[in-house]
C-alpha cells in the first residue's frame, strides 16, 4: 500500500503543478479556484489516508486507552452538597 500512496502523491503533485500553470494562463476565475480547492482537499485526504495506513512504518502506534474502574457502591452525598439539580433547583426546595 505504501507504493500506491507514493504513486498517488506523485500524481497529485503533478496535478497541482498543472493547475498552477493553468491558473497562470487563464487567470484565477471561479472554475480555477474550485479546481485548486479540490486539489487541496485531495492533498488533505491523501494525508489522512497515509496517516491511517497500517503499513506505514513511520506511524506511531495508537495509544492504549487507560481503563478506569467505577465502583459499584453509591457516591458520597457530600460530593453533591450545595449542587443544584439541573432544571430543578436546590434539593430542599420544590421545583417551580
Amino acid at each position: 500500500m505504501t507504493a500506491e500512496l507514493a504513486a498517488a502523491q506523485r500524481l497529485l503533485d503533478d496535478l497541482t503543478r498543472s493547475v498552477c500553470r493553468l491558473e497562470q494562463r487563464v487567470g484565477s476565475g471561479l472554475e480555477v479556484r474550485r479546481l485548486r480547492s479540490d486539489t487541496e482537499h485531495l492533498r488533505e485526504s491523501l494525508s489522512l489516508l497515509r496517516a491511517a495506513s497500517p503499513e506505514d512504518p513511520d506511524r506511531p502506534a495508537p495509544p492504549t486507552p487507560e481503563m478506569v474502574a467505577i465502583p459499584d457502591q453509591p457516591y458520597d452525598y457530600a460530593l453533591w452538597a450545595d449542587a443544584d439539580d439541573e432544571g430543578l433547583g436546590s434539593r430542599d426546595r420544590r421545583a417551580p
